[in-house]
């Protein structure tokens, strides 16, 4: 079997992953971040503004906020059904396109600034995300994105994971989208400057059991790795999230308050 059939299969499983659970309940906490990267990204009213492996479209709402003219994508449509029930709400005109972040539909330079929070990194093949990123954005614009890096919490966690259920050998971890090296790897040829700002967000939860009760039941990759393992084994996993959660935990015996770092990336289009 190629390497590429092992990615077209690898990104099927995890459409099933993000499909499973409902990744919205974790993502609409996660707000925050689209706003801080919307203005990491300046962006200005009118423009052109795609945003990739939206998730149910924290980054898309921000955009709209602010004026922009914006095209929220994502290969689940459950999580952009969730994006345009937000987008109603709050009466915003926003484009909802089914997409591969591979294979985007788009002309070249179609945008003044592509974006995306805790979304593309996910894409199984890096090299070719990154390029169709890059690909539809202006000369001179703006790619921005928020990535979860290897030694922050959710980092962390995605280790503790593939210790209960190894991922293939051979493909990069998402994590490496929030290494700075890699990044300007990816980029290097289309960037005229990449910015990389360390930030945290900070999950916050009753404790580290309500934790891992909402993940396991939400968020895919979590919900789909408890339900794949056998009881004494999930039993263990459980242990191990536990465990890291109170290591990591600010808040004392009371309350859960996990920090976790993210890579701020805007990359100015060549």
């Amino acid at each position: 079997m190629t390497q590429a059939t092992d990615l077209v299969a690898l990104k099927g499983r995890q459409q099933t992953a993000w499909s499973s659970g409902d990744y919205a309940i974790i993502g609409t906490t996660l707000q925050i971040v689209g706003e801080q990267l919307a203005e990491a990204c300046d962006l200005r009213w009118d423009e052109r503004v795609l945003d990739v492996a939206a998730g149910n479209g924290n980054a898309t709402l921000a955009a709209a906020r602010r004026g922009c003219k914006v095209t929220s994508t994502d290969y689940v449509q459950a999580l952009l059904d969730r994006g345009a029930e937000r987008a109603r709400a709050e009466r915003l005109e926003i484009d909802f396109q089914l997409a591969d972040a591979e294979a985007l539909p788009f002309p070249d330079a179609s945008f003044d600034a592509v974006l995306s929070t805790f979304g593309v990194m996910f894409a199984p093949d890096q090299p070719k995300a990154a390029a169709e990123m890059a690909r539809v954005c202006r000369s001179g614009g703006r790619i921005g994105m928020a990535n979860w890096t290897p030694e922050g919490f959710v980092g962390q966690m995605f280790k503790t994971l593939g210790r209960h259920m190894p991922p293939p050998p051979d493909v990069a971890p998402p994590s490496r989208w929030g290494v700075e090296s890699h990044l300007r790897s990816l980029f290097g040829e289309n960037a005229a400057g990449i910015a990389v700002t360390p930030r945290k967000f900070n999950f916050r939860y009753r404790s580290a059991a309500h934790f891992i009760e909402v993940f396991r039941t939400w968020y895919g990759p979590v919900h789909k790795a408890f339900a794949a393992l056998p009881a004494d084994k999930a039993a263990a996993l459980q242990s191990d999230l536990a465990g890291l959660l109170g290591s990591l935990n600010r808040a004392g015996a009371g309350s859960l308050v996990v920090p976790s770092e993210y890579l701020e990336v805007v990359v100015t289009r060549r």
